[in-house]
């Protein structure tokens, strides 16, 4: 018989395996102020292009392995692209639109639906928007909502803040076609994965950022239409870019279970960029985002998971309690998966999900629910 054990405990990126660190990070605590003094040296934008490259064939191979695990995950209902209208590099990007039971009889009975608009993975430099579709089917099966899932553009072809811009153009694109689109603009959640629980933080405030925008009595855009962001449910996001790799790998609880550093160079070099970007900008480090943008933008509800032996372990758990503590006060839920390194719920395993994820899969989705049905 087949030995059918899971797949080593190791860390995983959006389905590709990476083997454990094996010697100490000999890289530098000091804190990093600009791009430069994380990427340095700087690759050239070639060499970053032609490494994404060869690692996005490999995530391939990683996530159709994923994939083929019992219960299958769901395919997209259908997909949207997009206009980019907030990012200095214009262009198109797509929705993965994932639709729940009778959600194609709707129409008939002016029925709405929740969304949970959500982001991938991979460093903000792999992944695609169908990622995370095992975690779609907990949203469909038990909130009964759209999940719609964001294929924002990667670095190094379109570096920060490209990835945030498209998040925040996506909600204003599902709250102006909401009508159309048959979701509940006023019952909308963001989620995300890794770099994309990152995304599902700060796209809350480039969204922000805009509206005031658009408040602006010169501004001749359209009015947006009533709407609410309800809650946030971040995995394992990266918070703070201004505490350097090396520190986060030598206080992570498990220094060997975490990304090496010759993924997350290439993550870092690619998105961070220019040079001179500040660490501590609020879309990039929302850990770094002042009380009074953090109150403005960040919904009433967030859930936050991490993963015992992530290095974003300790920054994702100080970000719940800042966000749980005066004067912010928002009401947090925070857990920590015990025993699993970073990405531990895209394993790669054919025979069977990775541990643990039937079970805060269902929490999360639980607690989205009860949110969603709330009454204000």
């Amino acid at each position: 018989m087949p030995d059918h054990r899971l797949v080593p405990n190791i860390p995983t990126v959006e389905g590709i395996p990476i083997p454990p660190t094996t010697s100490k990070d000999e890289g530098s605590w000091v804190r990093p102020e600009t791009a430069d003094h994380v990427n340095n040296p700087a690759s050239s934008r070639w060499y970053l292009k032609a490494q994404a490259s060869a690692l996005r064939s490999g995530q391939y191979i990683g996530m159709t392995l994923h994939y083929l695990a019992s219960p299958r995950p769901p395919n997209p209902s259908f997909a949207l692209t997009i206009p980019s209208l907030l990012s200095k590099y214009k262009g198109t990007f797509a929705l993965q639109f994932y639709t729940p039971k009778g959600y194609e009889d709707a129409a008939k009975h002016g029925k709405r639906y929740p969304a949970v608009v959500n982001f991938h993975g991979g460093g903000f430099t792999i992944g695609n928007g169908t990622d995370d579709a095992r975690f779609a089917r907990y949203v469909l099966d038990t909130c009964d909502a759209v999940f719609v899932s964001v294929d924002y553009r990667l670095a190094p072809e379109y570096p920060f803040p490209t990835a945030v811009d498209d998040a925040a153009d996506a909600l204003f694109y599902i709250i102006r076609q909401s009508a159309d689109l048959h979701i509940d603009p006023m019952k909308l959640a963001t989620c995300g994965f890794s770099a994309g629980g990152n995304i599902a933080i700060t796209a809350t405030l480039r969204f922000n950022e805009h509206l005031k925008e658009l408040a602006d009595p010169e501004n001749k855009a359209p009015p947006v239409p009533e709407h609410k962001i309800r809650a946030i449910a971040t995995w394992y996001p990266v918070t703070d870019y201004s505490v350097s790799r090396a520190e986060k790998r030598s206080t992570c609880v498990k220094p060997e279970q975490t990304l090496p550093p010759t993924m997350t160079s290439l993550f870092d070099g690619s998105y961070l960029y220019p040079g001179d970007l500040k660490m501590d900008h609020p879309w990039l480090s929302p850990s770094r985002a002042s009380d009074e943008e953090l109150k403005d933008a960040i919904p009433e509800n967030v859930l936050v998971y991490t993963c015992e032996w992530d290095m974003l372990q300790k920054e994702g758990e100080a970000f719940a309690k800042r966000l749980a503590a005066e004067p912010l006060n928002k009401t947090v839920h925070h857990r920590m998966i015990p025993g699993v390194p970073h990405g531990w719920d895209k394993s790669p395993d054919p025979m069977k999900p990775a541990i643990h994820t039937q079970e805060v899969y269902t929490d999360c989705c639980r607690k989205l629910l009860s949110i969603f049905n709330a009454v204000d």
